[in-house]
């Protein structure tokens, strides 16, 4: 399974979480973003993800194998959700085990913020007032 992927249907956690579990992990950490009502003032009605699929999972599963020589980590996954999403639900996912708790959550941060800034998936917000926007997250 790649570390990182793009998924145009919801995905379970816990089988995500169970690619993680090794018997040397003491800590799990993750991230779940979700779909929230309301960005900058406006009210959200859901967003619309779309990606460069192939390009974004290569540069997704660089971020992974960045992160594990970066940090003291055992494994590390990210799933990104494209599609039409309602109010709730999840749209990225982001996993680490390691030895120690705060190398899990420092390598999950960074995951997630380098996944928002260097992956080729964009947003478009669809706005109460019946305006929408393109946004990359």
């Amino acid at each position: 399974m790649r570390a990182f992927r793009i998924a145009d249907a919801p995905f379970d956690i816990a089988t995500e979480r169970g690619r993680l579990l090794a018997q040397q992990a003491g800590a799990y950490a993750c991230f779940e973003g979700w779909v929230r009502d309301s960005n900058e003032g406006r009210s959200v009605l859901a967003l619309t993800y779309t990606a460069y699929q192939v390009l974004a999972e290569a540069e997704g599963n660089r971020i992974i194998e960045e992160a594990k020589a970066r940090f003291d980590i055992i494994d590390a996954a990210s799933v990104h959700r494209i599609g039409r999403l309602e109010l709730g639900e999840l749209a990225v996912w982001v996993g680490v085990s390691a030895a120690h708790r705060d190398e899990a959550f420092a390598a999950c941060r960074w995951i997630i913020d380098e996944v928002k800034s260097r992956t080729p998936i964009w947003k478009h917000e669809h706005y109460a007032d019946g305006d929408a926007e393109w946004l990359h997250p």
